[in-house]
C-alpha cells in the first residue's frame, strides 16, 4: 500500500459530495485541506486519477502524487495529526526498508 496527496480544483457545476466520496471509498483516507487529501491505497496515481476524473467536471484541475518520505505542516483540516503522520509514514516505514537492505548489497 502506498500514500498519496490528492489536490483538485472543481470546476462550476461539481458534486463535491460525490467527490468526497469517492476519495473516502479508498479506506485510509486524511482531509487536509478543503481540496487536499491524503490517502492510502494499493491503486496507482494513474489509477486514482482516472477514477477520480470521474466525479468532476470538465476544467476541473486534479494532481495525485505519491507521498515521499518528509512531511510537515501546520493548521491542517486534520483533526489529528498523529493520524495523518500515521497515513503519511507509511511510506517512511517502506522506504527505510529498501534503504535498508541496499546497504547490505
Amino acid at each position: 500500500m502506498e500514500t498519496y496527496i490528492i489536490s483538485y480544483d472543481m470546476a462550476w457545476g461539481g458534486d463535491y459530495n460525490a467527490l468526497h466520496e469517492a476519495i473516502q471509498s479508498y479506506g485510509a483516507w486524511a482531509r487536509i485541506t478543503d481540496s487536499t487529501w491524503a490517502v492510502l491505497t494499493e491503486y496507482s496515481a494513474h489509477m486514482i486519477r482516472d477514477h477520480l476524473s470521474e466525479y468532476l467536471p470538465d476544467g476541473s484541475r486534479l494532481f495525485v502524487v505519491r507521498s515521499g518520505d518528509e512531511a510537515a505542516w501546520q493548521y491542517v483540516n486534520c483533526s489529528s495529526d498523529e493520524w495523518l503522520e500515521g497515513i503519511l509514514s507509511q511510506d517512511v516505514t517502506r522506504l527505510n526498508k529498501l534503504r535498508l537492505l541496499s546497504q547490505l548489497d
